[in-house]
């Protein structure tokens, strides 16, 4: 669940000029070419071996950025993008809020939209190198989070979780992040399940402001439900020694 911020990121008028230029330059005039014929249409032909599956093809250029450096491109704070988001604008950086000791920020390769990333602006690995603040907000901005998915988009569910360590799958393990996934209902319809396809109805700078306009009232749906539940486990106190469970 790696993201890359370094890996520009083009305009859709980009991408059509650039899809309208490769088409071009791929257009063959069998009339005015050297090739034969007959070679040229049996080259067209010309499969690759292998199993064939039900995969659809998409062009996602700006995915190389990632994947050809693979998860050792960050060998320290200077070439992590963790880190170097948070020096750049809210909009270039696709962050949605600015915390004390953390910050939230869409991953730029979701599972789902609206996928959220929580990362300590500090540069540490594991959960358990936090300080007391760095954890305590982390979890509360990832409360926020839930609460804001949910008044933005209607989130049903939510998937949280941080991978620690390479081995444990985390893609950039130098740098702690949390993920916090939306769900909802049907979204492991048959389009992922057969047609191997995610639907993105929004673009990440839209999703971006999107959350980030309601970010001040889900903290203050989340202080509100915080005090509320101060009250409501305060009349339930921990059972001391010898009191039933």
């Amino acid at each position: 669940m790696a993201t890359d911020y370094d890996a520009p990121r083009k305009t859709d008028d980009d991408l059509n000029e650039d899809s309208i230029e490769e088409l071009k330059s791929r257009r063959v005039d069998k009339t005015a070419s050297s090739v034969d014929v007959d070679e040229t249409e049996a080259a067209e032909g010309f499969e690759l071996p292998g199993a064939p599956d039900a995969f659809e093809r998409f062009w996602n250029a700006h995915r190389m950025a990632y994947v050809s450096k693979g998860t050792g491109q960050v060998k320290d704070e200077h070439t992590c993008p963790f880190c170097a988001a948070p020096q750049r604008d809210d909009e270039d950086s696709l962050i949605v809020h600015r915390g004390r000791t953390a910050y939230v920020v869409l991953n730029l390769y979701p599972y789902n939209p609206g996928h959220l990333l929580v990362c300590p602006y500090r540069h540490v690995p594991l959960y358990t190198d936090t300080t007391t603040e760095e954890a305590a907000e982390m979890a509360e901005l990832t409360q926020t989070a839930m609460l804001a998915l949910g008044q933005a988009a209607g989130a049903s569910g939510y998937n949280l979780g941080m991978n620690q360590g390479a081995v444990a799958g985390a893609g950039i393990a130098a740098h702690l992040h949390q993920h916090v996934v939306p769900r909802w209902t049907g979204d492991g319809n048959f389009l992922p399940i057969i047609a191997r396809t995610k639907n993105m109805s929004q673009t990440l700078g839209e999703t971006r402001q999107i959350l980030a306009d309601v970010w001040d009232r889900a903290a203050r749906d989340h202080a509100a439900r915080r005090a509320a539940n101060a009250r409501a486990a305060a009349e339930h106190p921990r059972p001391g020694a010898g009191d039933p469970a």
